[in-house]
């Protein structure tokens, strides 16, 4: 058995607070994992990320094997060293980008064989080989490979797939047994968008001793009320002493319900990218700096927030700087919108601490209306 486990300090209903332990640190739980898919998080360096109390990011392993390599990463000390980043390292397999190469891929027993999206070249990740990678970028979480079943796929190849999954997350954890080294390795359940597939997927991979499990193959085109049901149905299956990752979700409204399910990790591009197209999370909900009610507000951005975006800059020269295309813009405005996403989660841990977070989830529901009746309708939420 590992020695890096997590340790849930208190629940409140389902929601969890936790720490969980890795060689690059501990980090509290419910956590938001900011995403640097080729070792950069979008806009932001790694001493911004520090600042904002961001424990952990996220790196792909298929974009860096292929740019610039992960043998070249490991020569430069492992992704930690390469990226000058002192904190914890999640690493994705790769799964999901091969899932949306399409035409570009092919799946068999032995693993996805691919074409570079960057020069055409074939290539082939199979369990074993994927796990050698994220070792050779020395990522603190390994995920195993695994296929991502889109949405409105049928029962027949759903199943078929959900079982070459587990086939491979066991290879996986059979060439790179539990307690080895300081790599934790997560297994990811999938299933799709039938709860029988869903049940056998956790039942299979919960039996084998893998460091943590995710929740794989769901915000992939269905509606939000459909997640939400699977989420709600899915979460509370996964151990209870091992750490539960809703891997690509989400908004702040996804966040906080994948808390209230009882899921500790999340990741999502949406902040950053959301960033640069102007759209900002703030304590009163969601705004567009680009319009035109902003020219003259010399306001911050949000008077709750204490990133350096809103302690310094006026809304006008927020707006000032998008509408002007300055890059600038993309710095100040992806600082504002994870130091956002980190508050959150650290929000929430805090009213689990304290018995209150049915409120909390109330509150954060209130700011996003819309999208909050997208995800009751036919729900029951």
């Amino acid at each position: 058995m590992t020695s890096y486990a997590l340790h849930i300090q208190h629940t409140d209903g389902a929601a969890r607070a936790g720490i969980l332990h890795t060689a690059h640190g501990q980090i509290p739980t419910p956590i938001f994992m900011p995403v640097g898919t080729v070792g950069s998080v979008k806009a932001v360096a790694p001493d911004d990320l520090t600042a904002m109390g961001a424990p952990i990011i996220l790196g792909n392993t298929y974009h860096l094997y292929l740019r610039p390599g992960h043998k070249l990463v490991e020569r430069h000390g492992g992704l930690h060293g390469f990226a000058s980043w002192p904190g914890a390292i999640l690493t994705d397999s790769g799964g999901f980008q091969i899932f949306s190469l399409n035409s570009l891929r092919k799946l068999r027993e032995e693993g996805a064989e691919f074409r570079s999206h960057l020069d055409g070249s074939r290539h082939l990740f199979t369990p074993e080989n994927v796990v050698d990678i994220q070792r050779s970028l020395n990522s603190d979480i390994m995920m195993v490979l695994d296929e991502c079943v889109p949405h409105g796929a049928d029962y027949a190849y759903t199943d078929k797939s959900t079982a070459l999954t587990t086939r491979w997350a066991l290879r996986a954890r059979a060439h790179y047994p539990a307690g080895t080294a300081h790599n934790l390795l997560f297994a990811i359940t999938q299933g799709g968008f039938f709860k029988d597939l869903r049940r056998r997927s956790i039942e299979e991979l919960c039996a084998h001793d893998f460091d943590g499990f995710a929740i794989g193959g769901l915000s992939v085109g269905e509606p939000k009320a459909v997640m939400y049901d699977f989420l709600y149905d899915i979460a509370p299956q996964l151990p209870a002493e091992k750490p539960r990752y809703l891997m690509g979700v989400g908004t702040p409204l996804d966040i906080v319900n994948g808390i209230a399910a009882g899921v500790d990790m999340f990741d999502c591009v949406l902040p950053t990218r959301n960033a640069r197209n102007g759209t900002l999370y703030t304590s009163q909900g969601k705004i567009n700096i680009k319009r035109r009610e902003f020219a003259d507000d010399d306001g911050p951005l949000d008077p709750q927030c204490s990133c350096y975006t809103c302690r310094t800059f006026s809304r006008a020269y927020l707006r000032h700087l998008y509408v002007s295309k300055e890059l600038l813009a993309f710095r100040l405005n992806s600082l504002h919108n994870l130091t956002y996403f980190l508050d959150l989660v650290r929000g929430a841990r805090q009213a689990i601490l304290e018995d209150r977070y049915t409120d909390f989830l109330a509150r954060i529901t209130a700011l996003y209306p819309d999208e909050a009746a997208l995800a009751a309708a036919g729900s029951g939420l």
